[in-house]
């Protein structure tokens, strides 16, 4: 059947996303996400046994791969350096790089790929809420680990307090370890590189991102092998989530942003005569009675004949 709309209503059809509404929503979600991390400091004391019992469960579990990887990071300066700019830098510049590049060449996609980041974001806080985890760089030396990033701050920007600029470690949670969204945002990449990329380079960066990443984490002892875990877990739950979450979105958007206005062409309450009303235009007429030039003079028909002369469908009269 033909697609029927309610007579004087025209739907104007939603508008796709734009950058400069999604770019404030991101800025958003980022500050909510590192306001979080500063407020919810923990207790250090807490923090220290939580570290120190994800510790033992990797012992007991033969698990512990922080150790050889943090001696290595520790020993080769060629291998712990750039390692300690890619934990500083990348998952400020891949993951934004990714979102961006997702929402120019797979528009479609990117809502629900957006809703499943932030919202693994959010999981991510709550664990950083519920378990303040210390790092093991920030364990008691008698524990075997060198932070490197203070080892090597004389190569970059940070200091001896996480990633942060070398003078504003104060601004950062340093126990805000488990779980890992390094890993979590790394793997995310990946995920989304791998299903909408094209080409071998782009195959070999998504699964090398999040392996590197994971290496680089417990290398640099910013996190436990538990810590990456744990970040691959979230983002599992925040995909699982991300459809509820866009629905809930949804009826928010539906109840306080409709999604199409109704634009009216005539007023019932106008008292203008629809010239057309009753009438029925057939092939070749524009409005009713009034046919396309050749229909009205037939074929052959000079514009000059009479309409008397030339009738419906009659040859037009010799001159």
């Amino acid at each position: 059947m033909p697609h029927t709309e309610t007579p004087g209503t025209e739907a104007v059809p939603a508008t796709r996303l734009r950058w400069w509404t999604e770019l404030p929503l991101i800025l958003l979600v980022y500050a909510c996400y590192s306001a979080g991390r500063l407020v919810v400091r923990g207790d250090v004391a807490d923090a220290v046994d939580h570290g120190l019992a994800l510790l033992r469960i990797e012992k007991a579990l033969y698990l512990n791969a922080e150790h050889p990887l943090n001696r290595l990071f520790t020993r080769e300066p060629w291998i712990g350096i750039p390692a300690d700019f890619w934990y500083a830098s990348l998952h400020y510049l891949v993951t934004p790089a990714v979102l961006i590049w997702l929402f120019r060449s797979h528009a479609v996609r990117y809502r629900a790929a957006r809703t499943w980041l932030m919202t693994s974001t959010f999981i991510g806080l709550i664990g950083f809420t519920l378990l303040p985890t210390c790092p093991p760089r920030l364990l008691d030396a008698s524990h075997g680990f060198v932070d490197t990033m203070a080892y090597y701050s004389s190569w970059g920007w940070w200091g001896g307090e996480a990633s942060a600029p070398r003078g504003l470690g104060g601004m950062t949670n340093q126990y805000a370890a488990m779980p890992s969204l390094h890993v979590g945002w790394a793997l995310w990449c990946g995920v989304i590189l791998w299903k909408y990329g094209r080409g071998r380079w782009t195959r070999t960066a998504a699964v090398v991102y999040p392996l590197v990443t994971t290496i680089v984490v417990m290398g640099t002892a910013n996190h436990y092998f538990l810590d990456a875990l744990a970040g691959a877990a979230v983002m599992g739950a925040g995909l699982l989530l991300a459809p509820h979450v866009t629905r809930v979105a949804d009826l928010v958007k539906a109840r306080y942003l409709p999604a199409s206005v109704s634009v009216p062409v005539a007023s019932s309450d106008t008292d203008a005569t629809i010239v057309s009303a009753g009438c029925q235009t057939s092939a070749g007429e524009r409005i009713p009675r009034q046919r396309h030039p050749e229909s009205r003079y037939g074929a052959g028909a000079e514009p000059g004949a009479s309409p008397t002369d030339a009738g419906e469908g009659a040859p037009a009269a010799a001159r």
